[in-house]
């Protein structure tokens, strides 16, 4: 009897255990869920993780800017699922933080300003892949300085990209800042 459930317990377990071999083999040659739009821009945006520098020009022109050096870092953090991006222009004693990131099936960019408020925008990627652009979702904090609005991240390679930031002074003048970037790590 005692020889009949070792014999018995070893079948079970021997059983159990091709199942469970089975279901892993099965899982591991599932393809995987259909990646959402967010996520498929969030993935581009990664490909510009680095430090980069290039030169800023406005319109209208704003002289205390214009023409000026411009350093761009781009981080990805999180465990891969935020990026940060930082911003130092010449002259300038601290850069603007902003932060990209997947929410549910939205990519979002909320914009840490100088000006003292933090806008958001929801992001989406140009059909052709090569831009990401980001427009003005909500705001914290004031606008009694303005506010950013707008941003587009373009991809030319792997090694040259541009930035399109719309800024919105007060009374709703845009001011656009256009930048020529070149990875420099």
């Amino acid at each position: 009897m005692k020889c009949l459930r070792t014999s018995l317990s070893v079948l079970v377990l021997t059983l159990l255990s091709t199942l469970s071999f089975a279901q892993t083999d099965a899982m591991s040659t599932m393809k995987p869920s259909v990646q959402s739009d967010a996520q498929k821009s969030f993935d581009e945006m990664k490909t510009l993780e680095g430090a980069w520098d290039g030169h800023v020009t406005t319109v209208p022109a704003r002289p205390e800017i214009e023409g000026k050096a411009v350093h761009a870092t781009l981080r990805v953090t999180s465990m891969g699922h935020a990026m940060i991006h930082e911003m130092r222009g010449a002259d300038r004693p601290d850069d603007p933080i902003t932060m990209i990131y997947v929410d549910g099936d939205r990519l979002l960019l909320t914009h840490y300003c100088d000006a003292g408020n933090r806008p958001r925008m929801t992001g989406k990627a140009s059909p052709d892949g090569k831009n990401v652009e980001f427009a003005f979702l909500d705001l914290s904090g004031g606008t009694q300085y303005g506010h950013m609005d707008h941003a587009v991240f373009t991809v030319i390679d792997a090694d040259h990209h541009v930035e399109d930031w719309t800024y919105m002074e007060p009374g709703d003048k845009p001011v656009h800042a256009h930048m020529e970037l070149t990875r420099s790590k």
